[in-house]
């Protein structure tokens, strides 16, 4: 079975699956698929059926998926400081693979984006670390030897990539982020190849 990377990522408006696809891009470059996979939306309507593929964008993700990856990127929009309701609830039910120890010894990272500067993305970060390190993954930030943490000027922190993403969701990723992402995805698997040898 050929070895994987999954980017596994909640975006509403765009600005988390921009961060994903530069992430896929770092871990391309290294040598190792990226599998970009998506969860559904969370909804308050309890009598409605969501499809079970999504009409646009990248697949639902497959607890399948998650079990046989060689490494994860999990992303997730800011919600008050945490991850959004809708990864948080993929995570709750993932307690099979919990038991089984599947994921452990697995690298992962994190990364996030936020409608303001300061809107609360290293505790969303570190909100997304939390069920990881339960699941006994290996979780890599990202290092000030990366030489766009020390000057970005929006997002980016040693926990993992982020982006500014503004209020209307409508700011572009900017040149460090962009390396930023890059960065991570290399080093995410890179380590991931070395395990596998």
């Amino acid at each position: 079975m050929m070895s994987y990377a999954l980017v596994l990522y909640y975006s509403r408006q765009g600005s988390t699956r921009n961060l994903a696809c530069k992430i896929a891009q770092g871990i391309e470059q290294q040598g190792l698929e990226a599998r970009l996979r998506t969860v559904p939306e969370v909804t308050h309507n309890l009598n409605g059926h969501k499809p079970a593929v999504p009409e646009r964008g990248d697949p639902y993700v497959t607890l399948e998926e998650l079990e046989q990856c060689s490494a994860l990127a999990l992303g997730s929009p800011t919600r008050f400081g945490n991850m959004a309701a809708a990864m948080k609830h993929f995570w709750d039910g993932t307690s099979k693979l919990w038991l089984s120890g599947s994921l452990c010894g697995k690298p992962a990272c994190v990364f996030t984006s936020s409608g303001s500067l300061h809107g609360g993305q290293e505790t969303t970060l570190i909100s997304m670390m939390i069920p990881l390190l339960h699941h006994g993954m290996l979780i890599m930030g990202t290092p000030y030897t990366v030489p766009e943490l020390n000057s970005t000027e929006s997002g980016g922190t040693p926990y993992g990539p982020s982006h500014y993403a503004g209020m209307q969701g409508d700011t572009p990723l900017s040149l460090a982020e962009q390396k930023i992402c890059l960065a991570q995805g290399k080093r995410l698997a890179a380590l991931a190849l070395k395990i596998g040898d």
